[in-house]
């Protein structure tokens, strides 16, 4: 990319002359707009994460937040703390502030912000809306929720769908990439709650048996598997995402970074426990030599494929188990010999990883990625 100062200079030196520059420079400021939310993004800069977009941005989320704090207080103050209007008027708030912040100043971290205020808000609405509409019991337990089998999909497409399809209307008008998490957060509930029902469904009719007390660990293992699939779905979008933009330079790259953030811990967790052999409900690991080999694997795997993909967002989930298990494992015996605390070994030993490719990452890249993938395979991942 050829940045304005080269164009100034190129002037100066007889390369253009002046019209030629600002000819150049308005085609540049198309071709911007039509590939990204931002217009006003220099195309020298690298803006692989375009989340904070300057000191005024900073100094206006600051100002969103007293101002919305302000509001809701006030509007607590004249209206009841469960009233729809609230949420409604709330919700109403940040869509014209966005039209504001997000829409004509795009600022990044506000905009960001703005979103999850009016999601949040929409939820609140949802949410009280659920509670007038349908006759839910005073106190929730497991007989309670089972009493509610034949209101559980209204009220959960009422919530989940309802949130999407406000997400998905405001990210039309405003392209907050923010938005794709919550849609796929929002999507991940509604898969769960389809599970959980049909998984209701069959011990109710006698085509599965209700599981035992000691067998409750088995079940929630086994229901390990939708947060897997939904991660895979997740992370698969993410992807094609990232092969449609290259040089991340639009708003759907945005959105394959927020949604490698949702599939992370969607991923790793369930795999990491079937790795370990993680008991759900006491935490309690015990990993033998194949576990521990498994366990190895699997960050290896993790490792390869957040280079190959150049997102670092995958490494966070992964480090933080690894620091909570693999590594204490492996240093305890030193710890005890020592007199070190195991945690403090831990902390060293993950700072000394997260800088290592934080410092190196494009470095380590190049040296594993490229011997490994064909050409093929390069020239359609990210550069």
């Amino acid at each position: 990319m050829i940045n304005k100062a080269t164009l100034d200079r190129a002037v100066t030196e007889g390369i253009l002359d002046a019209r030629q520059r600002e000819a150049l420079v308005a085609l540049a400021g198309r071709e911007l707009s039509e590939a990204s939310p931002d217009p006003s993004a220099d195309l020298s800069v690298d803006e692989q994460m375009r989340l904070v977009g300057g000191g005024n941005d900073i100094f206006v989320t600051v100002g969103i937040v007293l101002l919305f704090s302000g509001a809701l207080f006030a509007l607590q103050a004249v209206m009841s703390p469960g009233s729809m209007w609230l949420a409604a008027s709330m919700a109403a708030a940040s869509w014209v502030v966005a039209e504001i912040v997000t829409r004509q100043k795009r600022m990044r971290l506000s905009s960001t912000l703005l979103a999850l205020i009016f999601c949040g808000a929409i939820l609140s609405l949802l949410v009280e809306f659920i509670v007038a509409r349908f006759d839910l019991p005073e106190t929730v337990n497991a007989f309670s929720l089972f009493a509610l089998r034949a209101e559980a999909l209204p009220i959960g497409l009422t919530i989940g769908g309802g949130l999407i399809a406000a997400a998905s209307v405001y990210f039309v008008r405003f392209k907050v990439p923010v938005l794709a998490a919550v849609t796929a957060i929002a999507a991940t509930g509604l898969a769960f709650l389809a599970t959980v029902l049909v998984y209701h469904d069959r011990i109710v009719s006698g085509a599965a048996a209700a599981p035992a007390s000691d067998q409750l660990a088995d079940v929630l293992s086994s229901a390990l598997v939708m947060p897997l699939v939904c991660g895979l779905i997740i992370f698969a979008v993410a992807v094609l995402l990232d092969l449609r933009d290259r040089d991340r330079q639009t708003v759907w790259s945005d959105c394959a970074f927020w949604l490698h953030v949702v599939s992370a811990p969607l991923l790793v967790h369930p795999l990491f426990i079937l790795a370990t052999g993680q008991e759900v409900l006491s935490g309690r690991i015990e990993p033998g030599v194949t576990a521990s080999v498994l366990l190895a694997l699997m960050m290896a795997l993790f490792v390869l494929v957040a280079l190959a993909i150049d997102r670092r967002s995958l490494l966070a989930p992964t480090l933080a188990y690894f620091g909570s298990v693999g590594i204490y494992y492996l240093i305890n015996g030193a710890a005890n010999t020592t007199g070190i605390p195991p945690f403090a070994l831990i902390l060293i030993a993950i700072g000394a990883v997260v800088i290592l490719f934080g410092a190196g990452w494009q470095r380590i890249r190049r040296l594993i990625i490229r011997p490994l993938l064909p050409t093929s395979m390069l020239d359609r991942l990210p550069r």
